[in-house]
């Protein structure tokens, strides 16, 4: 992938490319699956291979190589590197986009998270403040599971489910309704 990336930028010029990719996002892949493994996968769409990191949670969902697959994809882009992040689920791709926007926390590192535990109970801990919880998964200090829990714990809110909300006792933020003394 590293070639590719190298062609590219001869052909467009780094800014050129940036610009392009960032435009042209990947969000979804659908083809084979060739090879799956743990962390990553390779998806034949049309012909052309494309390797995935994948959490653990999407490894197990998976069927056996040679089967259809669906991914909903995160492209990450930067200027020494092009990565696909892919998720069975679009509940799952969005709390890692809302994990990633935690400073500090990376796409592997959000990986990382999503494979060391369902999205429901990362969701639960974070609404919990479970930092315990949070800093059993390797690469996650207490640090950065408090900036995890202050940066999201809101944000998750609508990604909880009601299984989640009955198991952790987090209801939704609930919002009063106009009444006369309100109004």
């Amino acid at each position: 992938s590293l070639s590719i990336l190298h062609v590219l930028l001869q052909s467009f010029g780094l800014i050129r490319l940036i610009s392009i990719l960032k435009s042209q996002m990947i969000a979804h892949l659908s083809g084979t699956l060739l090879f799956k493994q743990a962390n990553s996968v390779i998806v034949d769409v049309a012909g052309v291979g494309y390797e995935v990191t994948i959490p653990l949670s999407t490894f197990y969902d998976l069927e056996d190589a040679g089967s259809k697959v669906q991914l909903r994809i995160y492209t990450h882009v930067r200027e020494d590197t092009l990565q696909l992040f892919g998720f069975k689920t679009s509940r799952e791709r969005e709390l890692f986009l809302k994990i990633i926007s935690v400073s500090g926390i990376g796409p592997k590192l959000g990986i990382t998270l999503l494979s060391g535990m369902s999205a429901d109970e990362l969701i639960g801990s974070i609404r919990t403040n479970n930092l315990a919880r949070l800093t059993l998964i390797p690469g996650i200090g207490r640090k950065t599971a408090e900036r995890l829990v202050v940066e999201l714990r809101e944000k998750v809110a609508d990604l909880s489910t009601a299984q989640l909300e009955e198991e952790f006792g987090v209801p939704k933020e609930v919002k009063p309704e106009a009444t006369e003394d309100t109004v």
